[in-house]
């Protein structure tokens, strides 16, 4: 059975000091790290590798562009899909359903920015498909700016609190969870 490696959105917008403002905090600095990690394994392994990236319809966002380019540290070789996407969920707006389906993968294990947006999303979905998921959680990240807990009253979490709240309710339910060291000793 095939297992393929999906790269969500690790795009130059989510490294650029300018856009700091922009995100605010961010836990797991060595997630781009640990996903291209995972990509070298699928490359040794000459398992699929398919990336994602998000072309932000909102005007003035960083996901524009030239912020919108999958980072060099995870960079497509010739030939490696790059799927782009308007939505936070990777099957949508996009063949990436068929394309499993024609590897054969059954399996699929994700990584990406952010966690509790497209990460999530696309987990979920994935699981709703019938795909079997794991997440390399330590190849995520989370930014404090992606919340607003303004209709409770309250103040945001910090970017680590808000990656575990996203990823918590995935682990189990749409998803095996595992550490990158994990996932390549299995």
């Amino acid at each position: 059975m095939t297992n393929a490696l999906i790269l969500i959105d690790i795009q130059d917008a989510f490294i650029d000091p300018a856009n700091a403002a922009y995100w605010g905090e961010r836990n797991n600095p060595q997630a781009e790290r640990n996903a291209a990690r995972l990509l070298a394994h699928w490359r040794q392994a000459s398992r699929p590798v398919i990336f994602v990236r998000h072309l932000s319809t909102t005007p003035g966002s960083p996901l524009i562009g030239a912020g919108a380019e999958v980072q060099a540290v995870v960079a497509p070789l010739p030939g490696e899909p790059v799927l782009e996407k308007s939505a936070n969920s990777a099957f949508i707006g996009t063949d990436l359903q068929q394309r499993l389906h024609d590897l054969g993968a059954r399996d699929v294990t994700l990584c990406g920015l952010t966690t509790p947006h497209c990460v999530s999303t696309t987990v979920r979905m994935a699981a709703n498909l019938g795909f079997d998921v794991t997440l390399a959680h330590d190849a995520c990240a989370a930014f404090t700016q992606n919340v607003q807990p303004a209709w409770r009253g309250g103040t945001k979490p910090s970017a680590q609190a808000i990656h575990e709240a996203a990823i918590d309710p995935l682990h189990g339910e749409f998803a095996q969870t595992l550490s990158t060291d994990q996932v390549l000793s299995r």
